[in-house]
């Protein structure tokens, strides 16, 4: 049975204080290194992250951005976010409460990024997260997430099937045609992980 919203929440927040320590793998740091790099915001632009967790992306792209909003689902994450934005002292970063099909945002956005979150809704909540996306009308989108390539066998999967929902690359890039991105990049860092840069049709 499908985890519902609140689930995961709780799930989040009870590891939140280690998230980042067991946030290791080769895989996730290269999605990460993608995301940042997609992302590329202006200075004057606002970046909105989606899935944010303890901010690793969001802190990331402050430097550059002119602002960065950060939303998650868990208080347990978006506490820590907030006290590695405060220890950093970044004052252009903000972070509350937010999901994919209702980010909480009455503001524009030119950047929407998201790394490791989107996996854990079903194909057509996927869908519907993207149309949210891009109704909010950034100029860009860069996804960093478990995606397939091809089928796993079973017992060599490198998510967590109880809780995970990964899709194929094959349909989120057609979610995201579909929604009226043109995507310009896709790398894949692995058969299970990859990155995509979708850009805003003009």
């Amino acid at each position: 049975m499908k985890r519902s919203i609140e689930d995961h929440a709780a799930r989040f927040s009870a590891v939140a204080t280690e998230y980042d320590e067991e946030q290791d793998s080769e895989e996730y740091a290269a999605c990460a290194s993608l995301v940042i790099e997609g992302a590329a915001p202006g200075a004057e632009e606002t970046v909105l992250d989606l899935g944010t967790g303890t901010g690793a992306i969001a802190l990331a792209l402050a430097a550059d951005a002119g602002k960065v909003i950060g939303r998650d689902i868990s208080e347990g994450m978006l506490a820590e976010a907030r006290e590695k934005a405060t220890a950093a002292g970044y004052e252009n970063v903000s972070f509350g409460e937010g999901r994919f099909r209702d980010p909480n945002v009455d503001e524009p956005v030119d950047v929407v990024v998201s790394n490791f979150a989107l996996h854990h809704l079903s194909d057509a909540e996927k869908r519907e997260a993207i149309h949210a996306i891009a109704a909010l009308e950034p100029r860009r989108f860069v996804l960093g997430d478990v995606m397939l390539s091809a089928a796993v066998p079973e017992g060599e999967e490198q998510f967590s099937p109880e809780v995970d929902d990964p899709a194929t690359v094959g349909v989120l890039v057609e979610a995201l045609t579909d929604a009226g991105f043109v995507v310009s990049d896709a790398t894949l860092v692995s058969d299970q992980y990859g990155v995509l840069v979708a850009d805003r049709e003009r």
